[in-house]
């Protein structure tokens, strides 16, 4: 089984037919894990109901920035009563592509509480703020981590194996350097794919889709010497172990 771990299908669900993009999934053996933003896309995402999909739900930082307190705080109790129907926290994390922010650090750090209450991992967004982001979830001793699509440099990358986290390669992996270099450095147990899809096509096209994952597992296995089956059955074994 292939794994797509960190998608949009409600993005992906207004450029293509949803069902025609599940089945395409199915028939190339990918199980795919879908990723709330919002509190829109949250419900969304509790409506699925195929046999391939897992669901997670969370706030994207910069939704979070046009939110009132209160309804942070709603929306995290919501994710806490919901903890059954999930499988893990995400999309969550912090964005300081417009500068810093006390208020992204302060949720992220009642979102991460929150997974490591209701036991389920986090699925984490760092866009230039992977430096801050680190530090948070040490502080917090959070242990079931994915740093999805992990833009920081290697040295940052090193401390995220240290940690024992785990680094979801993007579809991207295809011509990016900065992502083939993450792999070299990453142990095979450390790795998961995404999409990321609708974005992030593996040759520059829009939309992507969950079974375009496959490219990534061509990357990884290409980089580490590796037939594509065991590097499939790793990255399941990796799949498994974090979201036990």
């Amino acid at each position: 089984m292939f794994i797509d771990v960190h998608c949009h299908l409600d993005l992906l669900s207004k450029e293509e037919d949803l069902n025609f993009v599940i089945d395409n999934a199915k028939k190339n053996n990918v199980f795919i894990v879908s990723d709330g933003v919002n509190i829109e896309s949250n419900r969304e995402m509790l409506e699925y109901n195929f046999d391939n999909v897992s669901i997670c739900l969370g706030l994207y930082p910069i939704d979070i920035e046009s939110m009132a307190p209160k309804d942070i705080e709603e929306e995290i109790e919501f994710i806490r009563k919901n903890k059954d129907k999930i499988i893990g926290i995400g999309e969550v994390g912090m964005d300081f592509v417009k500068g810093e922010s006390e208020k992204q650090k302060k949720y992220f750090k009642d979102l991460i509480k929150l997974g490591i209450e209701i036991d389920k991992p986090l699925i984490v967004h760092s866009r230039k703020a992977e430096k801050e982001c680190i530090k948070i979830l040490e502080e917090l001793k959070a242990k079931r981590v994915i740093m999805h699509y992990f833009s920081g440099n290697l040295n940052l990358a090193k401390r995220v194996i240290e940690n024992k986290w785990l680094l979801s390669i993007p579809t991207a992996v295809k011509n990016s350097e900065h992502f083939q270099k993450i792999v070299e450095i990453t142990p095979l147990n450390q790795l998961l794919c995404e999409t990321d899809s609708p974005y992030s096509h593996p040759d520059k096209k829009f939309p992507n889709e969950p079974a375009n994952v496959l490219e990534s597992y061509k990357m990884i296995s290409k980089i580490k010497g590796l037939g594509i089956k065991e590097v499939e059955e790793q990255i399941e074994n990796n799949f498994n172990r974090i979201f036990k």
